[in-house]
């Protein structure tokens, strides 16, 4: 299959502001360069300059269609991929074809020819894309029934936005250069309002700025740039799921709403070894709920380090500030770390952190656990004590001071200072084992190997039974500790699997462009890029959806 051709789109805030005349202006230039362009379909619209613009640019006939006894002309797709032009112009992108004809929808014939490796220009006025479709009529009152997806708009090479204020555009009608006389007075009463106007103007306005963010965030990635760029204030939450989150969502919007309408974004971070975060599912699931009703999104993403994961997070979705909570840990929990937010605030450089205070601040969380352990921290503390402590106690109670035949002999020394190896292992794991092994490796040593009180070792069975000794100790640790390891992958599939719930939660929701799918996938593995294959029946793979730089075309290349 050769190389898809491309497609830009002139998009119009309005009816009449001159989305084809600009079309057609880009023609004439391009054919005055030498290309070889083609009109595939140009609706005039009975406007006289419309029509001048055409001048000796070559028309592909039309395909002519009778239905219900009437005769309708559309684009003639195969006469098009007959012709083979570097570039064809096809008008009204949202147009639906008459009954009978190659696609139900012009943009699908646009597709095909697409693919074909024919470049396209093409038109759409902001009321035909389908997420406008119900806020359009809402608006203007008047429902618009040819639409366009819009992800066929967002995939376009380029898109153009053609703009004309209120004033104009009305003036424009007055002078009759849109609508003929006795269409006048009633269009500009009616849809061409100016309050209607000013409203399809923004609405166009935001929606080729989200185009334009998208396209934004592809260079950043392909460039390797990870500093957020402030061309758009976007302001990210981070919830764990304590009874605070509602504040901090309140406090986020209202951010929000004084930087002009910026956009909020609330992320859990899920503990990648699947261990709680100190939070409630039933409170994340009412603070999505509430930060979607505030008309921002939710994220979760995985991560060890929940500093670090909302750090990356806000930078990948180039944010520029940063809403954490103040800790609920208690005094002396802070032993144990600085705590995200400081640590958030410490290092995140060019991002703006906002530290909100609330009811709940130092009224404690539980243990804080490390990153990086299979076990919690409770265990590994305790294991550690029990590794300092238990050997010099286990000597004390051998009784070092007595005579020697009123101690065990070595090997039920030995056999005591394995069991409390074993203990330690159970308790915190490989390396307070490790460390209890030498400790008692050593005491029985220097206290019950002859001869006694120096490291010496008269007798080679003593020896051997003291590197038997430790080679066990540390067998045993290694198979507690893989089994802790074991438990934590599990659990760690657990966190997957519900983040996964999460993705088919928002496609049941209604987010369900395959683009936007992936996307959700990419940042909530903090991966570069994400790509979905096919298996063909040739054996190969073909690619129905990628995010992110260089995406992978087949798995080993992943």
């Amino acid at each position: 299959m050769g190389t898809r051709g491309e497609l830009r789109i002139y998009l119009g805030a309005a009816p009449g502001v001159g989305k084809t005349y600009a079309m057609l202006g880009e023609a004439r230039r391009r054919f005055g360069r030498g290309a070889d362009v083609v009109i595939g379909f140009v609706e005039t619209h009975g406007r006289a300059r419309t029509a001048e613009q055409i001048g000796d640019l070559e028309i592909v006939p039309r395909r002519t269609l009778a239905y219900r006894d009437r005769v309708f002309t559309e684009l003639d797709v195969d006469a098009v991929l007959a012709r083979r032009p570097q570039i064809v112009l096809v008008d009204e992108l949202a147009h639906t074809n008459v009954p009978g004809s190659r696609h139900p929808k012009r943009w699908q014939d646009v597709e095909e020819i697409l693919e074909a490796g024919i470049d396209v220009i093409s038109t759409v006025n902001v009321q035909h894309l389908e997420s406008m479709n119900d806020v359009v009529e809402r608006i203007t009152g008047v429902p618009q029934r040819e639409t366009v997806p819009d992800e066929v708009v967002r995939r376009a090479a380029q898109v153009e936005l053609i703009d004309m204020t209120p004033e104009a555009l009305r003036r424009r009608m007055a002078h009759g250069n849109v609508y003929p006389p006795e269409r006048i007075d009633a269009a500009l009463a009616n849809y061409f309002r100016p309050g209607n106007l000013t409203a399809l103007r923004e609405l166009a306005l935001l929606w080729l700025a989200d185009k334009v963010d998208e396209a934004l965030e592809r260079y950043r990635d392909q460039h390797g740039i990870t500093e957020p760029w402030e061309a758009r204030e976007r302001i990210v939450v981070g919830l764990t799921g304590g009874p605070e989150g509602d504040t901090l969502i309140r406090r986020a919007a209202r951010i929000a709403a004084r930087a002009g309408r910026a956009d909020l974004l609330a992320v859990h971070v899920a503990r990648a070894d699947g261990l709680a975060s100190g939070g409630s599912a039933r409170d994340l699931d009412r603070q999505r709920v509430l930060v979607e009703g505030l008309g921002g999104s939710y994220h979760q993403v995985l991560g060890d380090d929940p500093a670090r994961a909302l750090l990356e997070f806000t930078r990948g979705v180039n944010a520029t500030q940063l809403v954490l909570g103040s800790s609920r840990r208690r005094g002396w929990q802070f032993v144990f770390g600085p705590g995200v937010g400081a640590t958030a605030a410490r290092e995140s450089s060019e991002i703006d952190v906002h530290l909100v205070t609330h009811e709940h601040v130092g009224k404690g969380r539980g243990l804080v656990s490390l990153a990086g352990s299979p076990l919690s921290v409770r265990r590994r503390v305790a294991g550690w004590a029990l590794a300092l402590l238990g050997p010099p106690v286990l000597v004390a109670v051998l009784d070092v001071g007595g005579d020697a035949g009123d101690r065990p002999g070595l090997t039920t020394d030995l056999m005591l200072f394995l069991a409390l190896t074993v203990l330690v292992a159970l308790a915190g794991g490989l390396w307070p084992a490790i460390l209890a092994a030498v400790l008692g490796f050593l005491a029985a040593n220097w206290y019950f190997t002859p001869p006694l009180h120096t490291l010496t070792i008269a007798e080679p069975r003593n020896a051997f039974g003291l590197l038997v000794f430790v080679a066990v100790a540390v067998a045993v640790s290694s198979v507690v500790d893989l089994a802790a390891r074991r438990t934590r992958q599990a659990a760690r599939s657990g966190a997957e699997a519900e983040t996964l719930s999460l993705l088919a939660t928002s496609v049941l929701r209604g987010e369900n462009a395959l683009p936007a799918l992936l996307e959700r996938v990419r940042e909530t593995f903090g991966v570069r890029a994400v790509a979905l294959l096919e298996h063909t029946a040739d054996g190969g793979w073909r690619t129905r959806g990628a995010v992110g730089p260089d995406a992978a075309a087949d798995p080993d290349a992943a």
